[in-house]
């Protein structure tokens, strides 16, 4: 019968979509060593360094997002630029990589997986949202990336134009991005 430690666990691991972090466990009073222990005896399994997931748990299509927000120590990243306008289902863009977003002072201490593209930004809390659970910029934030990141125009003029029809921008926002994606200097 699981005890305390494995309830605790993993009544936090079903809102993460299974996944549990040594910083998860030492903010619930937990010892880090425990999370080891766990995953010898088969309980949980070792995703990467700090990370572990409850195979009781089913997997789902979301489940590498919210791993992906996990994966950066001391901190919890968020869903961006091309990754966020998949998920916002904005434009049909198919980003090769998942793209996450960690504060500008953050120490990166070990190489990213190559399914990560790392951003570095302090972001504000308007431009934070969630999508099913998962830390995500919201839309504007997503199209101000994208046209940072020089993602296609025909793409980014989906997303704005999918992002008012869907109520998620403001006409004032719609106006600014579309006048951030073409600069005057740019215009014929």
């Amino acid at each position: 019968m699981p005890g305390r430690v494995y309830k605790s666990l993993f009544e936090l691991a079903t809102d993460q979509y299974g996944y549990v972090t040594a910083e998860n466990a030492v903010e619930m009073g937990i010892s880090r060593a425990r999370l080891p222990e766990m995953a010898r005896r088969g309980t949980i399994e070792r995703v990467d360094r700090g990370l572990y997931r409850f195979p009781a748990l089913p997997r789902g299509p979301l489940d590498q997002y919210m791993e992906a927000v996990l994966w950066p120590h001391r901190t919890r990243g968020a869903i961006s630029h091309a990754s966020a306008l998949r998920l916002h289902d904005l434009c049909d863009v198919n980003p090769a990589q998942i793209d996450i977003t960690v504060p500008r002072g953050h120490r990166v201490t070990r190489t990213p997986p190559t399914i990560y593209r790392l951003h570095r930004r302090d972001l504000e809390p308007s431009d934070m949202g969630l999508h099913e659970g998962i830390p995500i910029v919201v839309p504007r934030r997503a199209i101000l990336d994208g046209i940072e990141a020089h993602l296609g125009h025909g793409l980014l003029r989906q997303a704005i134009t999918t992002g008012r029809r869907r109520g998620l921008l403001t006409r004032g926002d719609a106006i600014e991005l579309e006048r951030r994606l073409d600069p005057p200097w740019r215009r014929p």
